[in-house]
């Protein structure tokens, strides 16, 4: 299982007025983690859609552990959780860096679309990339 990580540094804007992350923040911070996973595979998402390949969310989850706050520098862990026919599925944790602390964990379920926006079988070469 290969795990992809990046960092990221919280924003004043994506915090509430107490300086925590606002709770819908951490669905961004997961397609930070899922569109730099698929870069690092040498899969932009902007080259999959330009084979007429798309990836709509289906499923988001998310568990919150630990505030996050301004400032922090949090790592965003990626993989692949499951991968079927027409759908994967990615993890996250979410890691403050200064102590380590689990700050949040989730999932999101991606549906595999063809050029007519209808549900297809995930490409070989996607697949082979994938696993």
């Amino acid at each position: 299982m290969k795990i992809h990580e990046i960092k990221t540094r919280v924003r004043y804007q994506e915090t509430d007025q107490m300086g925590v992350v606002y709770y819908a923040n951490f669905f961004v911070y997961f397609e930070m983690g899922r569109t730099e996973y698929l870069r690092s595979l040498g899969l932009p998402y902007s080259e999959l859609e330009k084979e007429h390949i798309y990836f709509p969310v289906i499923e988001a989850h998310c568990r919150f552990r630990l505030p996050a706050y301004y400032d922090d520098v949090l790592i965003v862990q990626t993989w692949v959780s499951e991968l079927k026919h027409a759908t994967i599925e990615f993890s996250y944790k979410v890691i403050r860096e200064s102590d380590t602390s689990l700050v949040a964990e989730g999932s999101t379920k991606l549906a595999c679309l063809n050029a007519s926006r209808k549900p297809a079988s995930m490409p070989e070469k996607l697949k082979k990339l994938l696993l």
